[in-house]
C-alpha cells in the first residue's frame, strides 16, 4: 500500500520568509494538496543565537498573507528537544555515534593544516571508534561534541525529483557534529529525526540542501527509517540575472503585500518561477493544486522579473471582484488620511479606475481626490488653462445647470459647448480635469464628474474658475 503523501515547509526564524521560501512553501503546500496528502509547518530554532520571535511572526505573517494552511504544526524544534536527545543516545548506545573531545584550537589547526597541503578541510576522525584502535585519555576540561558515525565505504545516492540522480562517495563526507559540547543537538538532526517522526514522503527545498542530503540518508539508514524522496528546487535569480537580494525584495514576502500587490498576483507568479503548464500564464491556485507536479520543474535557475509580476497583479486588479479590491484599498486610503468611502461609492470609483493600475498603492492615490481637494498640478495650470478657458465652463455650466447629473447629460453637454465654440475636446476637458482632479490626466472626465456628484463638482470649479 502507498504511503500517504506528507510534505513540510521548515524555514528556520533566522530572518522574514522571502521569494525563495514563500516559493519552496507553495510547491510543498500545492504538492500535499494535488496528492490529497497532508502539509506540516515547521519552525526550525535549534540556532538559539540567530533565531528571534520576531521572525518566527514574519513567517507565520507570510504563511498567512499567502493562506498556505498547513495541516499539523506549526512544530517547534525547540519544543522537542527531549525527541532528539533521546534519539542521540540511542546512536551512542548502537556504536552509531559517538563523542568527540577535539577543541576548537585544535580543529582550527587541522583546518589551516589541510588548506595549507591543499585538502579539503574535514575532521580527520581521531576521537573515532575503530576496532583495534586506542583513544587518549579524554580531558576533564572539554565538554564533548556527539559525531555521527559516517560509513566510509560506498556512495549516497538518491534520485532526485528534480534534478535527476545524484552519486556523492561516503570519501567525501566527515563525521557530522549532531550534538553540541552543551547537549543542543544540531539543525542536520533535527531535521531527520523530525522528517522521520513526523512521516515526510518529500522533501521539497532549496538546493543550498543538496550537500545536507547525503548525511542526513545516512542519518536515517542508521535509524532504521524510511527515506523520503527528495526535490531540490534550484535557485532564482533577480532582475539582473544575480542571486535574489535585498533589493530585488528578498526580505520579507510581506512587503509585497505593502508595496501594493495582490496575494493572488504573487501565489500565480510564484508558481510559474521554474515550474510551467504547457503555455499557461494566468491561473488560480485551485488550477494549480490539480496541475502541479516535480516533473515540469526546471533544473535551472529561475530568473525573477518585476515587469510580469506587475503584469499579473494588473490583471488581477481588473478581474476580482470589486468588493476585495476595496477591501484591499480601504486600509491604503486611510494611511492617506481618507477614512470614509460612502460618497462617493468606493465600488464605482474603483470600477472606473482600476483598468488603469497595476498597483494597489498607486490605485488608492489616484482615487484619493473622490475624497478630498485636490492637489493642483501648476504645470497643468499653465499648460491648459487659457483665456478664453472660463468662457468655456461658464457655457458648460450653463447647459447642465437644470440636468440631472447623468454621464449622458454631462456627455452632451461638452460636445454642445465644442460643438459651439469650434474647439477640440481638450480644450475643454482638461481644464475641467485641473480643476475637479488636480492634473489633466483621468478617466472620461463625464464619468468623473458623474461619480464625483453635482455639488463637489461645482464647488471645485468656483475654486479654480469664480464665477463673475
Amino acid at each position: 500500500m502507498q504511503q500517504a503523501v506528507k510534505t513540510r515547509f521548515a524555514p528556520s526564524p533566522t530572518g522574514y520568509l522571502h521569494i525563495g521560501g514563500a516559493r519552496t512553501a507553495l510547491f510543498s503546500w500545492a504538492y500535499a494538496k494535488r496528492h490529497g496528502g497532508q502539509f506540516i509547518l515547521r519552525i526550525e530554532d535549534t540556532d538559539v543565537a540567530r533565531s528571534t520571535p520576531e521572525a518566527v511572526q514574519a513567517i507565520l505573517d507570510g504563511m498567512s498573507w499567502l493562506e498556505l494552511d498547513h495541516d499539523e504544526g506549526p512544530y517547534y524544534q525547540m519544543q522537542r528537544m527531549d525527541t532528539y536527545k533521546a534519539s542521540i543516545q540511542k546512536m551512542l548506545d548502537a556504536g552509531q555515534a559517538y563523542y568527540c573531545y577535539s577543541s576548537k584550537e585544535e580543529l582550527d589547526a587541522l583546518r589551516e593544516s589541510q588548506m595549507q597541503q591543499g585538502l579539503k578541510p574535514r575532521y580527520d576522525g581521531r576521537w573515532r571508534p575503530e576496532p583495534g584502535k586506542v583513544l587518549p585519555e579524554p580531558p576533564k576540561d572539554i565538554p564533548p561534541v556527539v559525531r555521527f558515525k559516517n560509513p566510509q565505504d560506498g556512495v549516497v545516492a538518491w534520485d532526485d525529483m528534480v534534478k535527476g540522480r545524484i552519486e556523492i562517495a561516503n570519501a567525501e563526507l566527515d563525521d557530522l557534529i549532531i550534538a553540541r559540547g552543551d547537549g543542543t543537538p544540531t539543525y542536520n538532526f533535527c531535521v531527520v529525526v523530525d522528517d522521520w517522526e513526523m512521516g515526510v514522503t518529500q522533501v521539497i527545498r532549496g538546493d543550498d540542501h543538496v550537500n545536507n542530503t547525503p548525511r542526513q540518508i545516512n542519518m536515517l539508514q542508521a535509524l532504521g527509517a524510511q527515506i523520503p524522496q527528495y526535490a531540490h528546487l534550484s535557485m532564482i535569480l533577480g532582475d539582473d540575472g544575480q542571486k535574489l537580494s535585498k533589493r530585488h525584495g528578498a526580505v520579507n514576502v510581506m512587503q509585497y503585500h505593502e508595496d501594493g500587490y495582490l496575494r493572488e498576483a504573487v501565489l500565480n507568479y510564484l508558481a510559474r518561477l521554474g515550474w510551467s503548464h504547457g503555455d499557461d500564464e494566468v491561473f488560480d491556485m485551485a488550477q494549480f493544486c490539480r496541475w502541479f507536479d516535480l516533473d515540469h520543474i526546471t533544473p535551472s535557475a529561475a530568473q525573477f522579473n518585476t515587469e510580469k509580476l506587475n503584469w499579473l497583479n494588473a490583471h488581477y486588479i481588473k478581474v476580482l471582484p470589486l468588493e476585495q479590491i476595496a477591501e484591499e484599498v480601504k486600509p491604503r486610503l486611510a494611511k492617506l488620511g481618507i477614512t470614509d468611502t460612502q460618497s462617493p461609492d468606493l465600488l464605482a470609483v474603483l470600477n472606473l479606475y482600476r483598468e488603469r493600475t497595476n498597483n494597489l498603492n498607486q490605485l488608492a492615490q489616484e482615487i484619493a481626490f473622490f475624497y478630498r481637494d485636490p492637489v493642483i498640478n501648476e504645470a497643468d495650470v499653465t499648460k491648459h488653462i487659457q483665456p478664453e478657458t472660463a468662457a468655456y465652463i461658464e457655457s458648460f455650466l450653463e447647459k447642465i445647470k437644470d440636468s440631472d447629473w447623468t454621464v449622458d447629460n454631462l456627455h452632451d453637454g461638452l460636445n454642445q459647448v465644442v460643438t459651439e465654440q469650434q474647439i477640440k475636446f481638450p480644450k475643454l476637458a482638461m481644464p475641467l480635469r485641473v480643476a475637479l482632479i488636480g492634473i489633466a490626466q483621468s478617466p472620461s472626465i463625464d464619468q468623473v464628474m458623474s461619480i464625483l456628484g453635482k455639488a463637489a463638482c461645482l464647488q471645485r470649479i468656483r475654486a479654480l474658475f469664480p464665477k463673475k
